[in-house]
């Protein structure tokens, strides 16, 4: 009896031991999104933390805390570079302050995958670790422009006497074309228009029934520029403590998130495109050569305001994100 007791307590020794050495092995991260939770930006995000939990027991964990109610939009760079937070979903050009460089990534014209192969990804990570103490994880969304939208008329490329919210991606475009320009977070732009503050702002084709503002939009112009870039970034200290078991989990995860973009894209876009026609939105179309005008002001600008913001990686961005 003595015997079989102890090795009764052995066994169940060895239990409890297993149990806490895989207890040990899972690591919850904290997460944030800079985009209010009820739109399309999170919960793309959310459905591939879902993912990650559900395929990630006992290695790895996500829990997602929320948007810009638990941390303002333009805080979160903050946030993850001081550890505050492990991961964010955010657009670089909220955390330009930081990083100048984040800004470039909307000027890509090759995909994230070409990015992984040129060297992109691994300068784009030399700049993340140096100035933001970040590890930059991969890009949700591409080949998704951004558009003007406005509640007045224009005949032109010209945005003189308009006042247009802006974020840091498309400020220096916008300016180029005359307007004045108003840096808002996405939570106060309905109130903006509302008053009068601005006439129009610039976003993605999708998501703006979600924030409500179809409401005070007229007019979309036509055809979008540069590409809406949302990335996935952790704090560094954060990442490094991953064990590789962890690591590689994780890089297997965000490149699934990649494979989603142009799928993603073929399901929204276009329903989002006939949901405005519907709505009452006008499209405004230039002639070709006001077109080609725009939209080469669209990369000239970018450019000149990014490797202005960064004369030190700038030119190198440049090279390795254009065709």
């Amino acid at each position: 009896m003595t015997k079989t007791a102890t090795i009764a307590r052995a066994l169940a020794g060895a239990a409890l031991l297993c149990a806490a050495t895989a207890h040990a092995q899972e690591t919850t991260l904290r997460a944030v999104g800079c985009f209010p939770e009820n739109i399309e930006q999170s919960k793309h995000f959310v459905r591939w933390i879902q993912k990650v939990n559900a395929e990630g027991k006992g290695v790895l964990q996500i829990n997602f805390i929320g948007g810009p109610q638990a941390i303002p939009s333009f805080e979160v760079g903050n946030a993850l570079k001081t550890g505050v937070v492990d991961m964010a979903s955010c657009t670089g050009s909220f955390f330009t302050n930081i990083i100048p460089e984040a800004d470039s990534l909307k000027l890509a014209e090759i995909s994230i995958a070409e990015q992984r192969k040129n060297g992109a990804f691994a300068y784009i990570n030399e700049i993340w670790n140096k100035k933001g103490n970040m590890a930059y994880l991969g890009r949700m969304f591409e080949n998704v422009p951004f558009h003007i939208f406005l509640n007045k008329k224009i005949d032109k490329p010209d945005l003189a006497g308009l006042k247009m919210r802006v974020t840091p991606s498309y400020r220096d475009f916008f300016q180029a074309l005359g307007a004045t320009v108003v840096n808002i977070a996405p939570g106060e732009v309905y109130s903006a228009l509302e008053r009068g503050v601005v006439d129009g702002y610039g976003w993605t084709v999708f998501s703006i029934f979600d924030l409500n503002w179809n409401e005070k939009t007229k007019f979309r112009v036509d055809p979008g520029f540069y590409q809406a870039e949302i990335s996935v970034s952790m704090n560094l200290p954060a990442y490094n403590r991953l064990s590789p078991a962890q690591r590689s989990y994780l890089d297997k995860q965000i490149q699934v998130l990649e494979s989603w973009n142009e799928d993603w894209k073929q399901k929204h876009i276009v329903g989002e495109l006939a949901r405005q026609e519907k709505a009452g939105i006008q499209v405004i179309r230039f002639d070709d050569a006001a077109t080609r005008v725009f939209l080469q002001k669209a990369k000239d600008s970018g450019w000149e305001g990014a490797i202005k913001a960064s004369p030190e990686y700038g030119p190198r961005m440049r090279q390795l994100l254009s065709k």
